[in-house]
Protein backbone atom coordinates (compact mmCIF):
# COMPACT_ATOMS: atom_id res chain seq x y z
CA UNK A 1 0.00 0.00 0.00
CA UNK A 2 1.58 3.27 -1.53
CA UNK A 3 2.20 6.19 1.37
CA UNK A 4 0.06 9.28 0.68
CA UNK A 5 2.34 12.14 -0.22
CA UNK A 6 2.69 14.75 2.15
CA UNK A 7 2.76 18.62 1.30
CA UNK A 8 5.95 20.33 1.50
CA UNK A 9 6.13 22.59 4.56
CA UNK A 10 5.48 26.36 3.90
CA UNK A 11 8.84 27.16 4.22
CA UNK A 12 10.06 24.74 1.83
CA UNK A 13 7.74 25.93 -0.46
CA UNK A 14 8.18 29.68 -0.21
CA UNK A 15 12.19 28.95 -1.24
CA UNK A 16 10.64 26.73 -3.95
CA UNK A 17 8.60 29.78 -5.06
CA UNK A 18 11.50 32.36 -4.59
CA UNK A 19 13.82 29.81 -6.52
CA UNK A 20 12.03 29.26 -9.92
CA UNK A 21 10.76 32.83 -9.74
CA UNK A 22 14.73 33.90 -10.16
CA UNK A 23 15.75 31.03 -12.59
CA UNK A 24 12.77 32.07 -14.69
CA UNK A 25 14.45 35.93 -14.44
CA UNK A 26 17.44 34.47 -14.98
CA UNK A 27 16.34 32.97 -18.59
CA UNK A 28 15.09 36.28 -19.84
CA UNK A 29 17.93 38.47 -18.85
CA UNK A 30 15.97 40.86 -20.59
CA UNK A 31 13.72 41.73 -17.85
CA UNK A 32 16.73 42.54 -15.08
CA UNK A 33 18.41 44.56 -17.61
CA UNK A 34 15.24 46.35 -18.86
CA UNK A 35 15.31 48.38 -15.29
CA UNK A 36 19.01 49.18 -15.13
CA UNK A 37 19.32 50.50 -18.69
CA UNK A 38 16.33 52.78 -18.05
CA UNK A 39 17.91 53.94 -15.19
CA UNK A 40 21.44 54.35 -17.05
CA UNK A 41 19.66 56.20 -19.90
CA UNK A 42 17.86 59.00 -17.68
CA UNK A 43 20.60 59.39 -15.62
CA UNK A 44 22.49 60.04 -18.64
CA UNK A 45 19.92 62.68 -20.76
CA UNK A 46 19.62 64.73 -17.21
CA UNK A 47 22.47 66.35 -17.89
CA UNK A 48 21.51 67.24 -21.57
CA UNK A 49 18.07 68.89 -19.99
CA UNK A 50 19.42 70.43 -17.26
CA UNK A 51 23.02 71.37 -18.02
CA UNK A 52 26.37 70.02 -16.90
CA UNK A 53 26.97 72.43 -14.25
CA UNK A 54 27.91 70.33 -11.20
CA UNK A 55 26.41 72.50 -8.47
CA UNK A 56 22.73 72.24 -10.37
CA UNK A 57 22.97 68.63 -11.22
CA UNK A 58 23.62 67.76 -7.55
CA UNK A 59 20.51 70.01 -6.65
CA UNK A 60 18.50 67.67 -8.39
CA UNK A 61 20.30 64.64 -7.89
CA UNK A 62 18.51 63.68 -4.82
CA UNK A 63 15.39 63.70 -6.54
CA UNK A 64 16.11 62.46 -10.07
CA UNK A 65 17.46 59.38 -8.72
CA UNK A 66 14.39 58.48 -6.64
CA UNK A 67 11.91 59.23 -10.11
CA UNK A 68 13.77 56.65 -12.04
CA UNK A 69 13.93 54.26 -9.32
CA UNK A 70 10.27 54.53 -8.87
CA UNK A 71 9.82 54.91 -12.42
CA UNK A 72 12.31 51.52 -12.82
CA UNK A 73 9.91 49.73 -10.35
CA UNK A 74 6.96 50.75 -11.81
CA UNK A 75 8.09 49.17 -15.60
CA UNK A 76 8.39 46.04 -14.19
CA UNK A 77 5.75 45.62 -11.43
CA UNK A 78 2.90 44.37 -14.39
CA UNK A 79 5.03 40.86 -14.95
CA UNK A 80 5.21 39.96 -11.45
CA UNK A 81 2.14 37.26 -11.91
CA UNK A 82 1.09 37.33 -15.67
CA UNK A 83 3.06 34.51 -16.64
CA UNK A 84 2.35 32.48 -13.99
CA UNK A 85 -1.81 33.51 -14.69
CA UNK A 86 -1.06 32.68 -18.30
CA UNK A 87 0.03 28.88 -18.20
CA UNK A 88 -2.51 28.08 -15.26
CA UNK A 89 0.32 28.19 -12.41
CA UNK A 90 -1.14 31.05 -10.31
CA UNK A 91 -4.60 28.84 -10.22
CA UNK A 92 -2.56 26.09 -8.96
CA UNK A 93 -1.36 28.56 -5.89
CA UNK A 94 -4.56 30.04 -4.69
CA UNK A 95 -5.50 26.09 -4.54
CA UNK A 96 -2.34 25.15 -2.92
CA UNK A 97 -2.41 24.27 0.98
CA UNK A 98 -0.10 26.73 2.11
CA UNK A 99 -0.41 30.29 3.11
CA UNK A 100 -0.72 32.58 0.38
CA UNK A 101 0.56 35.67 2.54
CA UNK A 102 3.50 33.41 2.39
CA UNK A 103 3.43 32.25 -1.38
CA UNK A 104 2.92 36.23 -2.46
CA UNK A 105 5.88 36.99 0.08
CA UNK A 106 8.01 34.91 -1.52
CA UNK A 107 6.84 36.38 -5.51
CA UNK A 108 7.45 39.99 -3.99
CA UNK A 109 10.92 38.82 -2.81
CA UNK A 110 11.84 37.59 -6.16
CA UNK A 111 10.16 41.20 -7.73
CA UNK A 112 12.90 43.04 -5.33
CA UNK A 113 15.86 41.10 -6.03
CA UNK A 114 15.96 41.15 -9.61
CA UNK A 115 14.46 45.36 -9.43
CA UNK A 116 14.92 46.88 -6.51
CA UNK A 117 18.37 45.03 -4.71
CA UNK A 118 20.46 45.96 -8.41
CA UNK A 119 19.41 49.46 -8.52
CA UNK A 120 20.44 50.08 -5.13
CA UNK A 121 23.86 48.52 -5.55
CA UNK A 122 24.28 50.15 -8.92
CA UNK A 123 23.21 53.65 -7.70
CA UNK A 124 26.54 54.89 -6.68
CA UNK A 125 27.58 54.44 -10.28
CA UNK A 126 24.64 56.40 -11.72
CA UNK A 127 24.61 59.10 -8.52
CA UNK A 128 28.57 60.08 -8.86
CA UNK A 129 27.82 61.02 -12.63
CA UNK A 130 24.91 63.24 -12.19
CA UNK A 131 27.57 64.70 -9.23
CA UNK A 132 25.90 63.66 -5.80
CA UNK A 133 27.96 64.46 -2.62
CA UNK A 134 29.90 61.17 -1.46
CA UNK A 135 28.67 61.72 1.74
CA UNK A 136 25.09 61.45 0.99
CA UNK A 137 25.51 58.09 -1.52
CA UNK A 138 25.61 55.55 1.82
CA UNK A 139 21.92 57.35 2.44
CA UNK A 140 21.00 57.09 -1.02
CA UNK A 141 21.86 53.12 -0.99
CA UNK A 142 19.94 52.66 2.45
CA UNK A 143 17.00 54.62 1.21
CA UNK A 144 16.76 52.68 -1.95
CA UNK A 145 16.94 49.23 -0.33
CA UNK A 146 14.11 50.34 1.83
CA UNK A 147 11.98 52.21 -0.67
CA UNK A 148 12.14 49.91 -3.36
CA UNK A 149 10.90 47.29 -1.25
CA UNK A 150 8.11 49.34 -0.21
CA UNK A 151 7.39 50.16 -3.92
CA UNK A 152 7.45 45.95 -4.72
CA UNK A 153 4.96 45.62 -2.17
CA UNK A 154 2.87 48.17 -3.22
CA UNK A 155 3.11 47.78 -7.24
CA UNK A 156 2.25 43.67 -6.09
CA UNK A 157 -1.37 45.21 -5.43
CA UNK A 158 -1.16 47.07 -8.79
CA UNK A 159 -0.27 43.64 -10.50
CA UNK A 160 -2.87 41.50 -8.98
CA UNK A 161 -5.78 43.58 -9.35
CA UNK A 162 -4.91 43.62 -13.11
CA UNK A 163 -3.15 40.47 -13.90
CA UNK A 164 -6.26 39.26 -15.68
CA UNK A 165 -6.13 42.50 -18.06
CA UNK A 166 -4.45 42.21 -21.59
CA UNK A 167 -3.25 45.92 -21.27
CA UNK A 168 -2.83 46.25 -17.25
CA UNK A 169 0.41 48.54 -16.84
CA UNK A 170 -1.19 51.65 -17.28
CA UNK A 171 -3.96 50.99 -15.30
CA UNK A 172 -1.08 49.63 -12.88
CA UNK A 173 0.31 53.54 -12.95
CA UNK A 174 -3.03 54.91 -12.37
CA UNK A 175 -3.94 52.33 -8.90
CA UNK A 176 -0.76 52.63 -7.42
CA UNK A 177 1.48 56.04 -8.38
CA UNK A 178 -0.25 57.54 -5.42
CA UNK A 179 0.83 55.05 -2.98
CA UNK A 180 4.39 55.84 -4.42
CA UNK A 181 4.26 59.60 -2.89
CA UNK A 182 5.47 58.81 0.31
CA UNK A 183 8.37 56.77 -0.74
CA UNK A 184 9.57 59.53 -3.19
CA UNK A 185 9.17 61.98 -0.43
CA UNK A 186 10.61 60.30 2.49
CA UNK A 187 13.54 58.86 0.22
CA UNK A 188 14.81 61.65 -1.75
CA UNK A 189 14.36 63.84 1.59
CA UNK A 190 16.75 62.00 3.32
CA UNK A 191 19.21 62.26 0.76
CA UNK A 192 18.58 66.02 0.91
CA UNK A 193 19.58 66.25 4.66
CA UNK A 194 22.78 63.98 4.29
CA UNK A 195 23.68 66.43 1.68
CA UNK A 196 23.05 69.65 3.68
CA UNK A 197 24.59 67.71 6.88
CA UNK A 198 21.84 66.97 8.76
CA UNK A 199 20.74 63.68 10.35
CA UNK A 200 18.49 61.14 7.27
CA UNK A 201 17.82 58.60 10.17
CA UNK A 202 14.38 60.33 10.91
CA UNK A 203 13.64 59.82 7.20
CA UNK A 204 15.19 56.17 7.26
CA UNK A 205 13.53 55.30 9.74
CA UNK A 206 9.89 56.88 8.49
CA UNK A 207 10.87 54.07 5.54
CA UNK A 208 11.62 51.43 7.64
CA UNK A 209 8.49 51.83 9.04
CA UNK A 210 6.35 51.74 6.01
CA UNK A 211 7.84 48.83 4.90
CA UNK A 212 6.85 46.80 7.95
CA UNK A 213 3.53 48.11 7.28
CA UNK A 214 3.57 47.22 3.80
CA UNK A 215 4.67 43.66 5.08
CA UNK A 216 2.02 43.07 6.77
CA UNK A 217 -0.60 44.81 4.61
CA UNK A 218 0.24 44.71 1.41
CA UNK A 219 0.51 40.21 1.07
CA UNK A 220 -2.81 40.30 2.28
CA UNK A 221 -4.09 42.62 -0.60
CA UNK A 222 -2.94 41.20 -3.08
CA UNK A 223 -3.84 37.57 -2.15
CA UNK A 224 -7.33 39.18 -2.28
CA UNK A 225 -6.45 40.66 -5.41
CA UNK A 226 -4.97 37.72 -7.11
CA UNK A 227 -8.71 35.91 -6.12
CA UNK A 228 -10.56 38.28 -7.59
CA UNK A 229 -8.89 38.24 -10.96
CA UNK A 230 -8.51 34.49 -11.32
CA UNK A 231 -11.88 33.78 -9.99
CA UNK A 232 -13.27 37.08 -12.57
Amino acid sequence: MSRQRRAPGTGSFCLTLLRRQLILAARRPIEIGNPLLFFAMVVALFPLGLGPAPDKLADFAPGILWIIALLSSLLTSDTVFRSDFEDGSLEQLLLAPQPLYMSVLAYIAAHWLITGLLLALVSPLFALMIKLPEQAIGVLVGGLLLGTAVLSLVGGIGAALTVGLKRGGMLISLLILPFYMPVLIFGSAAVQNAIAGYPAAPYLAILGAMLCLAIALAPLAIAAGLRISVDA
